[in-house]
């Protein structure tokens, strides 16, 4: 970790101020509650290199991306998450000098981020020119108010000092990715209320060409404080008020700013105004503190549910921590038209929107740990948007349903052809949660109704995509990228053939099991699943007897194949070092491909299977994929490499802390957090999930004396623990399930145990 960061077990903890670090200490100092969130930007001015971030789920806009080399089926927009409006925002001064620490020498600075209460606090000191003074803030982003956020600011001057501390609401923000600093917002209406006591901002994004919605947002805010109301002012975009104290040398000003946001996609607009008036006069004279106490008792009640507890290991420990605080912090599940972006609400990158991320790796930990009601709320809204699964499908000349890669509504909103025409795996990753929802709770409810809805229109895009070879019988497809997106434009990629049959046999076996009217209301003919068999029965997938592998697509073994350690250290990573056409013609892999469809459809394949495509394919694997290590750490955790498994977890899990793809400046990456997780329950613990139960086949990684962790399996809560003793399962609430561990069946009543398995 970065020297100017400690390694502590439940916080990240920084000891030290580098403007260098800034904003890789912003976006680890992220905090958010699901329905919005914030990076770690100081309250105060800061004149030094910032990204100034605040995000609200479900608020986005699209953005131009119109060019000259246009092409038909090409999206009409890039959908983007907008910055809105600066709510911390403060204005500090002293004895007239602006508190600004890119210009003031700093004698002190400490910053932490406690993840089991989820509040951030920070503390300096700052020699200013009449003096030295002591600042403290604190804040949180409520988990107990999915409107609210809270902070806490206080100046201690060793001088007798005049103190000016402005708190104020600005929508006159940009994206950083924004062209020429275009503003996607329109300023309605402020004020102040209840004699300057608070004050309200009232935004709306600007009116755009592609008939999506305008979204509007009220911020408003009060402030608690024993400092002299002094002034307000409102200009266009911007509400200010301001106070002021006279204190002798030691004596401390301290303000609380209560804040709250409200959206019209849960009010009226008209009422936006009313709404955040309402808040300053009533809801906000809670307090500070109360708000405090129940956020903090929010967070202990999901951390009873997610926590993972690493003995041994402590960086292990913290960023299994660190990962699951902004999973929990990005996703909550209250909302079913919310989903997961890549970067969450902690950066703009990736427009904020959703990938087949959620699906492929974040379904899972989602369903284990916080429950069957949350998780399904990823499938509703997936479900709602299928509408526009068919509308991209036939924006391709197809039928059925193709899923966007990225998306807001439901519409593709990706503008690289490579990606949003090419990379249509991503149909397998719905499809495979439907199946993993149904296997893991066992209730086929879903899967026999709003389920089959979905994998209809995936297995009907499918079939319209293959084509058959009239030579030799087989079904290919030609001009797709798989997972490995360092190859573009391949003619049958073994995963994306693969996953394909399976959708069309998952769909085709969930039919048959359908209720009567179910399959008349889906009007389904024999003839048509007759094709789909056929496809499914003599589906091409390329092989190579010889070597014993899946080989990845038609042409990969022609390629010059080296492993990634034979590069040299000056050329990584790749993504920025070389160009993309030497990127394409080489062998090497930028995540799970193949080995994807090995983990995913692992039920299938035995283990000699997976060893010979690991053993060939991950050490020309680059992982510069955030996506990459959790798979690879898996599968060599079930094949014997217990080493690899432990090196590849720690590059899922310190991913972000260590800063190891050099790109967390921007952002997290969420989807990608989930990996850590993965990698303990399926990796480690052996988890798998069969319609008998759950089954384990765990190991200690070395250097570790126990690990555990809970799960929400099927109404039950399951702890399993293992360490250098052996396996231990505990029933802490629910009916007795079965399961079976180091293949021995067990119904799990009350607790059991058994020593270590060697081998």
């Amino acid at each position: 970790m970065n020297g100017n960061f400690v390694v502590h077990p439940w916080k990240v903890i920084q000891t030290a101020f580098d403007p260098k670090d800034q904003r890789f200490a912003e976006s680890l100092m992220s905090l958010g509650n699901g329905a919005m969130g914030l990076r770690g930007n100081f309250e105060e001015h800061y004149s030094g290199d910032s990204l100034q971030g605040t995000y609200i789920g479900g608020v986005w806009f699209p953005d131009k991306t119109r060019v000259g080399w246009w092409k038909n089926g090409y999206p009409k927009y890039f959908g983007k998450v907008i910055n809105a409006m600066n709510l911390t925002g403060l204005d500090v001064s002293v004895n007239g000098e602006r508190l600004d620490i890119a210009r003031q020498e700093i004698i002190h600075f400490y910053r932490e981020l406690d993840l089991y209460t989820g509040i951030l606090r920070r503390e300096m000191t700052i020699k200013t020119q009449a003096g030295v003074i002591k600042v403290f803030s604190e804040r949180f982003v409520s988990m107990a108010d999915s409107s609210l956020m809270a902070l806490r600011y206080e100046v201690i001057p060793d001088f007798d000092a005049d103190i000016v501390i402005k708190a104020y609401l600005d929508g006159r923000v940009h994206n950083e990715d924004s062209n020429y600093d275009e503003l996607f917002w329109d300023q309605l209406d402020a004020g102040v209320v209840e004699h300057a006591a608070g004050a309200y901002l009232v935004s709306q994004t600007r009116e755009n060409p592609f008939g999506t919605p305008r979204f509007t947002v009220a911020g408003a805010f009060r402030v608690q404080t024993a400092m002299d109301f002094v002034d307000y002012a409102v200009e266009d975009g911007f509400v200010t008020l301001e106070f002021a104290s006279k204190l002798y040398a030691g004596e401390k000003a301290s303000l609380d700013k209560i804040i709250n946001v409200a959206t019209d996609r849960d009010y009226d607009q008209e009422g936006l105004a009313d709404y955040a008036k309402r808040f300053v006069r009533a809801d906000a004279k809670l307090g500070y503190e109360v708000l405090k106490t129940l956020h903090t008792a929010a967070w202990a009640s999901k951390w009873e549910r997610a926590d993972v507890v690493i003995e041994g290991d402590e960086a292990a420990q913290q960023g299994i921590r660190f990962n699951l605080f902004h999973l929990l912090s990005t996703y909550t599940g209250e909302d079913a038209r919310l989903n997961i972006g890549p970067k969450g609400v902690t950066g703009e990158k990736y427009g904020g929107a959703t990938y087949w991320d959620t699906e492929a790796y974040c379904f899972p930990v989602y369903l284990a740990t916080a429950g069957e009601a949350v998780a399904k709320q990823l499938l509703h809204y997936r479900h709602n948007q299928l509408k526009g699964a068919y509308h991209n499908a036939a924006q391709q000349g197809l039928p059925g349903a193709l899923y966007p890669m990225v998306t807001f509504n439901g519409i593709e909103c990706h503008n690289e052809w490579e990606i949003t025409f090419m990379e249509i795996h991503r149909n397998g990753a719905i499809a495979h949660a439907i199946y993993d929802y149904t296997v893991y709770t066992g209730d086929e409810t879903y899967l026999l109704n709003e389920g089959l809805d979905v994998l209809l229109g995936i297995a009907r895009f499918w079939a319209g995509r293959v084509h058959r070879n009239e030579r030799t019988g087989q079904y290919m497809m030609h001009g797709v990228t798989g997972p490995n997106e360092y190859e573009n434009n391949v003619n049958n990629n073994w995963y994306t053939n693969r996953i394909a049959a399976w959708c069309l046999d998952f769909f085709m076996d969930s039919f048959d099991r359908a209720a009567a009217a179910k399959k008349q209301q889906l009007g389904v003919k024999e003839e048509e699943l007759a094709q789909m068999r056929s496809i499914v029965t003599n589906m091409y997938y390329p092989v190579d007897e010889e070597l014993g592998i899946f080989v990845q697509h038609d042409t990969f073994l022609d390629k010059h194949l080296m492993n990634a350690s034979d590069l040299k250290p000056e050329d990584r990573p790749l993504n920025q070092k070389w160009s993309w056409d030497r990127i394409l013609r080489s062998c090497f892999i930028k995540q799970a491909d193949v080995l994807q469809g090995l983990y995913f459809l692992g039920h299938l394949y035995d283990r000699d299977a997976k060893k010979r495509n690991f053993d060939f394919y991950e050490p020309m694997t680059v992982h510069e994929s955030s996506l990459s290590p959790c798979v690879h750490a898996i599968l060599a955790a079930e094949i014997g490499y217990e080493q690899k498994a432990v090196e590849l977890y720690h590059r899922t899990a310190r991913l972000d802390l260590d800063n190891i793809n050099h790109d967390t400046d921007d952002g997290l990456h969420i989807t990608s957090m989930s990996g850590s997780w993965l990698v303990i329950a399926q990796g480690f613990a052996g988890m798998r999930t069969t319609k008998a139960g759950l089954s384990f086949w765990p190991f200690l990684p070395q250097g570790w004396t126990s690990y555990s962790f809970r799960l929400d399996y099927r109404g039950s809560i399951i702890n399993f623990e293992m360490n250098e003793e052996g396996v231990k399962l505990s029933l802490i609430a629910g009916d007795a399930p079965q399961m079976n561990v180091w293949d021995e069946d067990i119904v799990l009543e009350t607790e059991w145990s058994k020593r270590r398995v060697e081998g």
